[in-house]
């Protein structure tokens, strides 16, 4: 309806339109808004990430998440115990040993840039989830915290084929050099603050270098990780 107003507006009315419009929703409630545009986004899975699979928590355990803004429960959130644990950081391993270790640095790339389309393509879902979970307005999320997200992952996916070791002048009939490696599966713990930011953060770069990953979000800040995953 908006485009179809703009198209039949002169130049400078669709500006003034425009700014007026945006100058209504920064005038609106944070919680009014959050809502108008996450009342149509459920969350689709709870579970544990493990393997490329969504499961259960193996104790069948689970815990509330909540909208801090309104306290309102958003989703019952499958919580991890020990043997979950011992399977994440297994699969993780087989993964490094496996495929991802051997990928070529241009594959490791093109998967970074794939992620971050696959998050632009669904980021009203993402946004929303993420307003509603942090409990702040849905333009916040999306404009702001959703856009960081695509430029560190890109950012990010443009390093594999520049990470390299280098040759170092020594004294002597000797060579030295160094030989940039992954380190293997890392454990990364993601605060509660800016969640998909700060994953985005950690697993850019570990990624990038050829590490695999055993990812623990804060428990309050489940669904949009979730969702990110899915």
């Amino acid at each position: 309806m908006q485009r179809h107003i703009l198209r039949n507006l002169p130049r400078v009315q669709a500006k003034a339109f425009v700014r007026a419009t945006a100058a209504t929703a920064a005038k609106a409630s944070p919680v009014a808004l959050t809502r108008q545009f996450s009342s149509k986004v459920p969350v689709k899975q709870t579970n544990l990430l493990i393997n490329g699979e969504f499961v259960p928590s193996s104790s069948g355990r689970t815990f509330e998440t909540f909208n801090p803004a309104t306290e309102e429960k958003i989703a019952d959130v499958s919580e991890a115990v020990n043997a979950d644990i011992d399977a994440a950081v297994a699969a993780a391993r087989d993964a490094f040993e496996g495929p991802w270790r051997t990928m070529s640095a241009e594959n490791r790339g093109r998967l970074l840039y794939k992620l971050a389309d696959l998050i632009e393509e669904n980021i009203d879902e993402i946004a929303a989830l993420e307003a509603l979970d942090n409990g702040k307005p849905f333009h916040v999320a999306k404009e702001n915290d959703l856009q960081l997200v695509l430029k560190t992952l890109r950012y990010y996916a443009g390093w594999p084929d520049k990470i390299h070791g280098s040759v170092i002048p020594i004294s002597g009939p000797y060579l030295c050099y160094t030989k940039a490696e992954p380190v293997g599966v890392c454990a990364q713990i993601i605060p509660w603050n800016f969640p998909l930011l700060m994953m985005a953060w950690k697993l850019g770069p570990a990624l990038a270098a050829g590490n695999t990953i055993v990812l623990k979000p804060a428990n309050r800040r489940l669904s949009r990780l979730s969702a990110s995953a899915s």
